[in-house]
This record gives C-alpha cells, structure tokens and sequence, in this order.
C-alpha cells in the first residue's frame, strides 16, 4: 500500500538527511584523455522566505536540507505561522548546530524579501509567495547575479531531489591524464 500524501510529505526531512551525506558528484568522461569530475557544493548563503502552507514541514524540509548541504541560511517564515521557526530555534539553540548559519527575521515576507535579494553576501534567495513577490526577488537579484528559486506561497512542497538541487552549485574540475 502507498503512503498518503501527508504521510510521504511527512518523510520528506529524514529523505533529505539520508541523502546530505550521498549527493556528491558524478565522473564524466571527455574526448583527448581527460576525466571531468563535477562536485556538488553548498551554495552559501541562502535567503529562504517560507511559504505558508504546512509552516513546521516547510521549514524542516527546506532549511533543513540546505542546512544540511552545509549552507548557511537566513530564514523569514511564514507571515502567517512565525512562531512555528522560532520555537525550532529554541531546539537548534541547544543542538550541535554552529551558531550563526540558522537565522530567522520574523516580519512582512514581501517587505523582507528586498533585503537578502539585493545583499551581496547572499548567493541564493528562495522565495515562496505572491506573483507580484516573485517577480520583485527577480529583478531585485539580476544586479548582483544571484541566483533565485520562486514559488507560489501555497501548494505541494517541493521534491527533496528539487531541493537538493537547490541547495547545492555544481563545480568542474578537469583532470588530463596520460601521455
């Protein structure tokens, strides 16, 4: 029997932290005795305004996974459900996780979301929200060349593979070899 979709969604955090450690990087083979090895690295500095449907899954999936990529993140949660990331806080506070790379700013997504897209030290903003949000986080990031994930502010959460992606920037390193 399948699982439901709450059931499978409610899954999606433990998906993500068995994968952190097994999303590395792939060997391509190229013309003229070379080897391309392309590795899986964190983005950095993420920005995450969460959407507002399921507020404590959104969180655990999302920061979560890119938390556990080993970005570091500033997080605006949902207008609509703040206490849910602040009450996690108070958990990652007295866990293992260094001080500094979990960062949440309560407040008005739109309002906040200006900030990290035009920051320089961020390098990636996901944005869950209105149509007229996402465009603004666009057009916001294109002065500094970041990159940006938008999405509709309800609806299914995203794949764990999809967030991994997310989470993560592609490095090529070329190895020549022979003679």
């Amino acid at each position: 029997m399948s699982p439901s979709l709450a059931e499978s969604a409610s899954l999606a955090p433990f998906t993500a932290a068995a994968w952190a450690d097994k999303y590395d990087g792939r060997i391509h083979g190229t013309p003229y005795r070379n080897v391309t090895l392309a590795m899986n690295e964190p983005m950095g500095v993420i920005g995450i305004l969460m959407p507002d449907d399921h507020p404590l899954l959104a969180l655990a999936t999302l920061a979560g996974t890119a938390l556990a990529m080993g970005n570091t993140m500033v997080v605006v949660p949902s207008p609509k459900h703040p206490l849910t990331a602040t009450d996690l806080y108070q958990v990652l506070e007295t866990s293992d996780v260094p001080h500094g790379t979990f960062n949440i700013v309560t407040g008005d997504r739109d309002e906040l979301a200006k900030t990290p897209s035009e920051h320089d030290d961020v390098d990636s903003v996901w944005y869950a929200g209105s149509a007229e949000g996402q465009t603004a986080v666009q057009k916001a990031s294109a002065g500094n060349m970041k990159r940006t994930w938008v999405r509709s502010a309800t609806g299914a959460l995203p794949s764990v593979d999809e967030v991994l992606r997310e989470a993560t920037q592609v490095k090529n390193v070329w190895v020549p070899y022979g003679a």
